[in-house]
């Protein structure tokens, strides 16, 4: 009669390979080309209003949720060399789509409008002043969606899916948006929402890190 021990399951190890941080980080990309159409699409056809801010809020948080924590859920974040991999995935994200807005989004948008010219009149009327910026927002918010997914790994029982680490967060940017409408403050509710969110991310990503260590 023979006896066998069944061996534990392999602990999930980063996974912050050069393939898995192009794959990742192309699909990163193009989830943002998607999103700025859809928020495109969806500023052009309905009225301006309360009603129009609502929904370009749900885009807005929607896309925050999956290119902050979708990176760190590919690379299997558990360690500094997962963490690193997220941040590494957002950040060839944000070159992906800079490539594809330079060469399809910006011509297209002189027959369709996609950027309006009040976009462009933040940067000083330039058409790229906003692709700097997004290769660090696209970086930081990976990188502390990576931070907030290791930290809840290193602790058991603690729910490490999509859905359980954007919970909170989401929560988060939620109320500070309706504290900034309460509070009458000038900004469109989809920019105070994203602001909320980077916000909450970082203090939780910061928290759980900590307590990691």
């Amino acid at each position: 009669m023979t006896t066998s021990t069944a061996s534990p399951a392999p602990a999930a190890v980063d996974r912050s390979d050069f393939r898995t941080v192009m794959l990742s980080g192309t699909k990163v990309g193009l989830m943002t080309v998607v999103a700025v159409l859809v928020y495109s699409a969806l500023f052009r056809a309905i009225p301006a209003g309360l009603a129009r801010e609502v929904i370009e809020t749900v885009v807005v948080l929607a896309t925050a949720t999956l290119v902050s924590f979708l990176p760190a859920q590919w690379v299997v974040a558990r360690g500094t060399e997962g963490i690193a991999g997220a941040a590494a995935v957002g950040l060839w994200g944000t070159i992906v789509f800079m490539a594809i807005d330079i060469a399809a989004l910006r011509p297209a948008n002189h027959f369709v409008t996609i950027y309006p010219w009040t976009w462009d009149a933040v940067g000083g009327l330039s058409t790229w002043w906003y692709l700097p910026i997004w290769w660090m927002l696209g970086t930081f918010v990976a990188w502390m969606g990576g931070m907030l997914t290791a930290g809840r790994a290193a602790r058991a029982g603690s729910n490490t899916t999509l859905l359980g680490l954007a919970v909170p967060v989401l929560a988060g940017s939620a109320l500070i948006a309706v504290i900034g409408r309460i509070m009458g403050c000038p900004v469109m509710l989809p920019v105070t929402a994203g602001a909320g969110f980077a916000l909450t991310l970082t203090l939780l990503g910061v928290a759980a890190i900590a307590r990691k260590a």
